[in-house]
């Protein structure tokens, strides 16, 4: 059994684009999708099965996720939504897939309350508890999120939870033990496509740069916000300035769609419209005041030449030990812009 808190047992004292740690790679799409049909065809013949029908939903949230298609946003809410006519109680699946969708579309207090009924309708079920992690964290209750975590190590020590565990240490500064949990997640894992993300995590964590081709590729297999402005930035220093743009504006697209507004404040403050990053970071600031939010308001307070009243919130994003190179980076800025 792997111990979070009694590692560190006050970890978690105070208040994650959604996080990275959450999105742990599960089946390619092809295999996704010959998975909703199976599920479809099999309710084409048991139409009252509400096991089903969560199953189903809980697949196109994952499709959502790997493809950046929002429609499948919409499928799984009707597959849900049957699900829970059919059983209303104790349908504990269904709870964890609206508790995924919610979290997907960054509704973290609905998500929140999805991952409470969850776990209470199937206490001994991992899932349950990696919706109530990553609501609680986006909400800034860590100590809520540490106990969450625990249990799902607890019940289930494998990528998805030693993921989250990482990013939890991340948040607080304690790198070496963030890597720690990485590789803990390197070792549990069951297939290469599962290897390779947590590898990406720890390169990441590590801060090592990526080429162009490698970025290329990524955005070729999964066109994420990430990975498109990733993508942008490392062909803005290549001296490719249009082509850069292109996959800026596609993040932007692809944020407006899906409601993400804090990522698209982030990106619009580096790549867009100062005015709009200001507008979207003021929109999230107003739902959960974070971390998370505190410094994508510093940020676009500051590149709309606003840095005095950035910096109250530059340091609110750093104060519990968060030292993310970006977050460092805009908290730089904005000090050397009032020395």
């Amino acid at each position: 059994m792997w111990k979070l808190l009694p590692l560190l047992a006050a970890l978690f004292t105070t208040a994650a684009c959604a996080s990275p740690q959450a999105a742990v790679p599960g089946e390619q799409p092809s295999s996704l999708v010959r998975n909703a049909e199976s599920l479809q065809a099999k309710l084409r013949r048991t139409p009252q099965d509400a096991a089903s029908w969560a199953q189903l939903g809980v697949v196109h949230v994952e499709l959502a996720r790997v493809t950046f298609d929002p429609q499948h946003y919409a499928r799984a809410e009707k597959a849900l939504t049957e699900s829970l006519r059919l059983k209303p109680s104790g349908n504990g699946e269904a709870y964890v897939g609206r508790g995924a969708l919610a979290n997907a579309r960054h509704e973290f207090a609905e998500a929140r309350e999805w991952g409470q009924r969850a776990v209470a309708a199937a206490p001994d079920s991992a899932p349950g508890y990696g919706v109530l992690v990553d609501a609680l964290t986006q909400l800034g209750d860590d100590a809520g999120a540490s106990v969450a975590l625990q249990r799902m190590l607890d019940l289930r020590p494998g990528v998805a939870s030693f993921t989250r565990a990482s990013y939890h240490f991340e948040l607080r500064g304690q790198l070496d033990e963030a890597r720690g949990a990485l590789e803990r997640a390197v070792d549990s894992a069951s297939s290469a496509e599962e290897i390779a993300f947590c590898r990406t995590l720890l390169d990441r964590l590590a801060g090592r740069a990526e080429s162009l081709e490698t970025l290329q590729s990524l955005v070729a297999k999964a066109p994420s916000p990430d990975h498109l402005v990733r993508y942008g930035e490392a062909l803005d220093a290549a001296g490719r300035g249009a082509e850069a743009r292109a996959q800026y504006d596609l993040a932007l697209q692809q944020l407006r769609l899906g409601g993400d507004d804090l990522t698209a404040a982030l990106i619009s403050a580096d790549h867009g419209d100062p005015v709009e990053a200001l507008r979207f970071a003021e929109k999230e600031w107003a739902k959960r005041q974070t971390v998370f939010t505190a410094d994508a308001l510093a940020w676009a307070l500051h590149v709309n030449k606003r840095s005095a009243e950035a910096l109250p919130y530059s340091d609110r994003a750093v104060a519990g030990g968060w030292r993310d190179p970006s977050v460092l980076r805009h908290r730089a800025a904005i000090q050397g812009s009032l020395r």
